[in-house]
């Protein structure tokens, strides 16, 4: 009995590993601000419409997560910090990650589908764009951030979508908020694991080096956040608003994130980086929760 219950339980500590649970938990998390954001009284709110997006959203991250794992599992051996990772470790076959990955996929967009036929266009796009376009130039160019940033924005407009079955200025806005988020982001972890991406031969820093010029650009895309974040204040994004007190709080966030940006351009080192990381998160998070309570109150 014993047995049956470890067996059980790496079981599910592999599938979280691999899905990257964590990671897969925070997209989801940005997609259903989006529907919070996107549902009015011409789109009337749905829980079935939300739980779907949750179930639809998850595995496709999922799934992008495991066809990532697999096409990288040789070079994931080679480095410390996903050497142990089901795949590379030798705890689930290829064939066995694969098929849970086309399993995840097909799941993802029938529910997506269900709640319109647009949510499940973008869910598509983005896990192709991750997998086919991202994954396979990480070894070949810096360039595969900005590649990369493209799917990893689409969570935060996907909700809106699912709310309105449209694409217009509103998630533009969204899409483009967690657009430039990304760089100074990507780049912070690119920095302070560099050693151990070098071992894999990821290219994850804009000049390929811990220099000047990659804090610089780091800088520089924390401001186009900035200006991204707070746009929705000015009456230019449709149904997106941000009222004057929102707008300040979240401008405020920014300064911190770029406070952050700053130092890394001052210390140049990986403390720093990781530092500028963690803020990242948190401000992306509190910018999503400060555009809802901003909506509703």
């Amino acid at each position: 009995m014993e047995t049956n219950t470890i067996t059980l339980k790496s079981i599910f500590l592999d599938f979280k590993e691999i899905t990257k649970a964590g990671l897969a938990i925070s997209v989801v998390f940005s997609s259903i601000v989006g529907y919070l954001l996107g549902f009015s009284d011409k789109y009337p709110f749905s829980l079935t419409a939300l739980l779907l997006l949750a179930i639809g959203g998850y595995c496709m991250v999922g799934a992008s997560n495991i066809f990532n794992q697999v096409i990288e599992k040789d070079l994931d051996a080679k480095m410390d910090r996903t050497k142990n990772r089901p795949v590379p470790s030798g705890r689930m076959s290829v064939n066995k990650a694969l098929t849970l990955g086309f399993v995840l996929t097909f799941i993802g967009l029938v529910v997506l589908y269900f709640i319109n036929p647009k949510t499940a266009m973008f869910g598509a796009i983005s896990i192709f764009m991750y997998v086919s376009l991202y994954t396979p130039l990480k070894t070949l160019t810096p360039l595969s951030v900005f590649v990369g940033a493209f799917p990893g924005a689409i969570p935060f407009m996907l909700g809106w979508v699912a709310a309105t079955g449209s694409f217009g200025i509103e998630a533009g806005t969204l899409f483009l908020i967690q657009f430039f988020w990304q760089f100074p982001h990507f780049w912070a972890i690119g920095w302070f694991l560099f050693e151990d991406y070098e071992k894999a031969g990821f290219f994850m820093l804009p000049t390929g080096k811990r220099d000047k010029k990659t804090a610089i650009q780091t800088i520089l895309y924390t401001f186009w956040l900035i200006i991204a974040s707070v746009l929705p204040a000015f009456g230019f994004t449709g149904r997106l608003q941000l009222s004057v007190v929102g707008a300040v709080i979240v401008f405020v966030l920014g300064c911190w994130m770029m406070y952050h940006a700053i130092q890394l351009y001052k210390n140049m080192d990986a403390k720093t980086a990781k530092r500028l990381m963690l803020v990242s998160v948190t401000y992306i998070t509190l910018l999503q929760i400060v555009y809802v309570i901003d909506k509703f109150v």
